[in-house]
C-alpha cells in the first residue's frame, strides 16, 4: 500500500519533479533513490498568504512496493443494435452520459440534436461573431455537447456525490481528456480540446448501434393517457417510444412552451442575472497573489466572490482567466453574454458572470405568463440590451466605477467581446432594483477585492443565462415527470443540474432508473 503524504510545496517545487522528489525523501526520512513513485492524487493552490503554495496530497510508493501505471479505459459497452430503444432529447452533457449509460445497460439511445455536430457548429459560432446572424438552432448554446462546449469546459462541481464526479471525470479522461482533471481541485478542460472528446463520444455511441441525429428538432411529444408514446421533429417525422429524456438545456425556451401549451406541469424557477465584468488578467493576478508578477509557475489567477446586498446574493459566475467573452444570443434580437477558455488559459483578459439572486416575486409583471413569467422576465431583458446597443450583437457596455457612479462611459475600449460594444448606461437595461443592487455589489467587491472596482474593468449586458428559468417537475424517486409517465426531465433545463459534470451526473441517473423501469 502506498503511503498518503499531504504537504504544502512553492510553486516551482509543485512544477519541478526532481525538487519535489528530493523534499519528499527527506519528509519521510529516506534516500531518493528508495523513491520508486510519488502520484500527485490532488492540487489546489493556497493563495490567503503572501508566501503562495501549492497543497498537495501524494501517494508513496517505495521501491519495495508494486507499482502499477494503470490507464482508465472505458467500460465494455456492448452493441445495443436490436435493444429496446429510449429517445434521447438534447446532446449536451445530460444527454451524451444519459445515452452512455443506456448502452451499457443494453438499451438503444435515440439522440436528437436541433444543433449541429460539433465541427458544423464552428460555422454558426463564427457568423454571430463576425456578422451578427444568429441560427437560433446552431450556436453558442445548441449543438452537439450543449452550451459547455464552447463556453469553457468547466468541470468543478459542489455535488457531494463524489463517487459520481469520479466516475464522470474518469470517463472524459477515457475519452481523451488529461488525466490532470483528475488531480486539480477546479477541473478545466478548455474550449479548444473539449470538441474532439465530444466528438468521440458520439463515435462510441454510433460504433455501439445507437443513433445520433443532428439538426433534429423536437416539435411536439406524443401523450396518450398521460404517458408518452414518441416524439415529432421540425420535418414531420414521429419517433415512437414510451420512454423519453428531456435534456434539452437551459435556453430551449420552445421547449418550455411545448410542455405549457400542451398542459404539462411546469413551473417558474428563481435563477441570477446580471452582467459579465472584464479585467485584465495581470490585475486580476495582482489582486489575487499580492505580487506584480505571477511568475512561470502559478496559472492565471480566478476568482471567486459572494456579497449579501440588500437582502440577495451578488456572486461570481462561470469566473474565466485567461478568457474572452462571447455572444451567446439564441434568437434574433436579444443579446446574451457568457464566458470562456482555451486549455492554457493564456489570453490577456480574465471576465466572469457577476450575478444577483432573483425571487419569484421579481417575475410578478409577467404573471399572466403563468410558469414562463421567469422567462419572459429574461428576454425582456436580452431584448432591450439588444435595442439600446443598436440592434446587433454588439453588447450595452459601461466601465465598472462609471456603473456605480450612474455615469455614461465616455469610451469603451476594445474588450475580449468580438463582436463589440456600445457605451450605455446599464440602468437602462435592469430593472431599478437589480441595477442599484448591483451597484452597491461592485463597491462591495472593490473592498473585498482591492483593485477590483476600477475603470479598467469593462461591464458587458446582460448574463442571463446562468440557469433554466423552468423548473420540469419530476418524482424524487422514479425521476418520471409528476403527471407524465414515461417523460424524464433532466439536466440543466429541467433544473436539476448546474454545470457539465452535474448534468452528466444526472443523465446518467434518469438513464438508470429507465432501465429499472424496464426490467434491464
Amino acid at each position: 500500500m502506498p503511503r498518503e503524504l499531504l504537504i504544502q510545496v512553492s510553486p516551482e517545487m509543485a512544477n519541478n519533479e526532481e525538487m519535489l522528489y528530493q523534499h519528499v525523501s527527506k519528509l519521510v526520512h529516506t534516500s531518493v533513490a528508495d523513491l520508486q513513485k510519488i502520484v500527485v492524487v490532488k492540487r489546489s493552490i493556497d493563495a490567503r498568504q503572501k508566501a503562495i503554495k501549492f497543497n498537495l496530497k501524494l501517494n508513496i510508493y517505495f521501491k519495495d512496493e508494486v507499482f502499477t501505471d494503470s490507464k482508465i479505459e472505458l467500460p465494455n459497452y456492448p452493441n445495443v443494435t436490436n435493444k429496446q430503444e429510449v429517445i434521447v432529447v438534447g446532446a449536451g452533457p445530460a444527454g451524451l452520459f444519459a445515452a452512455l449509460q443506456l448502452i451499457e445497460l443494453g438499451l438503444k439511445p435515440i439522440v436528437l440534436e436541433r444543433g449541429k455536430d460539433v465541427r458544423g457548429r464552428r460555422r454558426d459560432l463564427k457568423a454571430i461573431n463576425v456578422d451578427g446572424i444568429v441560427n437560433s438552432d446552431s450556436n453558442y448554446c445548441f449543438g452537439e455537447g450543449g452550451a459547455g462546449t464552447y463556453s469553457d469546459g468547466k468541470l468543478y462541481t459542489r455535488s457531494k456525490k463524489r463517487g459520481d464526479v469520479d466516475r464522470i471525470l474518469q470517463l472524459l479522461v477515457a475519452f481523451g481528456a488529461t488525466e490532470e482533471i483528475l488531480v486539480e481541485a477546479h477541473p478545466h478542460i478548455g474550449t479548444n480540446k473539449l470538441p474532439q472528446i465530444i466528438q468521440d463520444i458520439r463515435d462510441k455511441i454510433i460504433e455501439c448501434g445507437g443513433q445520433v441525429l443532428f439538426e433534429t428538432r423536437v416539435t411536439d411529444i406524443l401523450v396518450k393517457n398521460n404517458e408518452v408514446d414518441g416524439i415529432v421533429t421540425q420535418n414531420g417525422e414521429t419517433i415512437h417510444s414510451k420512454k423519453i429524456i428531456l435534456a434539452t438545456g437551459h435556453s430551449a425556451r420552445d421547449i418550455f412552451e411545448l410542455l405549457h401549451r400542451k398542459d404539462i406541469f411546469i413551473e417558474a424557477k428563481p435563477f441570477a442575472l446580471g452582467v459579465r465584468a472584464e479585467h485584465p488578467q495581470e490585475l486580476i493576478d495582482k489582486i489575487q497573489y499580492s505580487c506584480d508578477f505571477r511568475g512561470e509557475f502559478l496559472p492565471p489567477s480566478p476568482y471567486s466572490i459572494v456579497k449579501q446586498v440588500n437582502g440577495r446574493g451578488m456572486y461570481s459566475f462561470c469566473m474565466c482567466p485567461g478568457g474572452v467573452i462571447a455572444p451567446c444570443a439564441t434568437a434574433d434580437g436579444e443579446v446574451v453574454t457568457n464566458g470562456w477558455s482555451p486549455s492554457k488559459r493564456d489570453q490577456a483578459t480574465a471576465n466572469s458572470g457577476i450575478v444577483v439572486e432573483l425571487r419569484l416575486e421579481d417575475f410578478k409583471p409577467f404573471e399572466k405568463f403563468g410558469p414562463l413569467a421567469g422567462m419572459e422576465f429574461q428576454k425582456q431583458i436580452e431584448q432591450k440590451a439588444w435595442n439600446l446597443a443598436g440592434k446587433t450583437q454588439k453588447v450595452p457596455a459601461q466601465r465598472m466605477i462609471d456603473f456605480t457612479q450612474t455615469k455614461v462611459s465616455g469610451f469603451i475600449p476594445k474588450t475580449s467581446y468580438v463582436p463589440g460594444t456600445t457605451s450605455v448606461e446599464l440602468g437602462e437595461v435592469f430593472p431599478s432594483f437589480l441595477t442599484q443592487t448591483m451597484r452597491e455589489g461592485f463597491s462591495a467587491f472593490g473592498k473585498a477585492m482591492r483593485g477590483y472596482l476600477t475603470n479598467e474593468a469593462i461591464l458587458h449586458a446582460p448574463e442571463s443565462r446562468t440557469s433554466s428559468p423552468v423548473r420540469i417537475p419530476r418524482d424524487n424517486f422514479t425521476l418520471e415527470h409528476v403527471q407524465i409517465k414515461g417523460l424524464y426531465p433532466c439536466g440543466e433545463g429541467a433544473g436539476y443540474a448546474g454545470g457539465i459534470i452535474s448534468a452528466a451526473i444526472d443523465g446518467e441517473k434518469c438513464a438508470l432508473k429507465i432501465a429499472e423501469a424496464l426490467g434491464n
